[in-house]
């Protein structure tokens, strides 16, 4: 598996109203990227050459005061999928959204991370 580039960090929110006037009224972040609406939703905030993204899509993805999540871009999806497999790495399904193809990995200490790539 070659990983290229952190693709985006993310945080799941349980009310996308309210994170959205936190990260756009008080950070003063503007949407470079919205999917769903207020209810299921993904917004993506470009930031430099980095994303930040919040959202509440996957129901398995829950907001943890305990840290976030990275997105790492990797160079093939299916590629990473076998690799991970093959050693055993704890995830969830992949799963595709209109731009990308992403799984839920954890770390050994539980720690999420996303395997993502874009279409």
């Amino acid at each position: 598996m070659k990983i290229i580039e952190i693709a985006f960090s993310g945080y799941s929110v349980t009310d996308l109203n309210r994170a959205r006037s936190f990260y756009e009224g008080v950070l003063g972040l503007k949407p470079s990227m919205v999917y769903g609406d207020n209810t299921n939703g993904w917004i993506e905030y470009d930031i430099g050459s980095s994303t930040l993204s919040i959202g509440n899509m996957a129901p398995e993805w829950k907001p943890s005061k305990d840290g976030g999540c990275v997105g790492l871009e990797v160079e093939n999806f299916d590629e990473a999928m076998r690799c991970l497999k093959e050693n055993g790495a704890t995830m969830l399904e992949p799963f595709e959204s209109p731009v990308c193809r992403m799984a839920v990995v954890s770390d050994p200490d539980g720690n999420s991370l996303l395997i993502h790539k874009r279409k």
